[in-house]
């Protein structure tokens, strides 16, 4: 018959192994993926209804002249 606590530990550490390799796939994920780098790519603009986009709004006046 197999001791309790040692079924428990080889458990343990195969929760923690698996808790390991998910966070070391995660890091290389993270790694390779693209990155939005500088201030461009936090600005925001409001429009006149208050509605939030990444594009600035087209002025009156740019309106008129086409």
């Amino acid at each position: 018959m197999a001791n309790p606590a040692l079924s428990f530990k080889r458990e343990n550490e195969k929760r923690k192994r698996a808790k390991r390799l998910e966070k070391q796939k995660k890091k290389v994920e993270r790694k390779n993926a693209p990155k939005e780098k500088g201030y461009d790519s936090m600005i925001a603009y409001v429009d006149e209804l208050g509605m939030i986009s990444d594009t600035p709004p087209v002025k009156s006046e740019d309106v008129i002249n086409m």
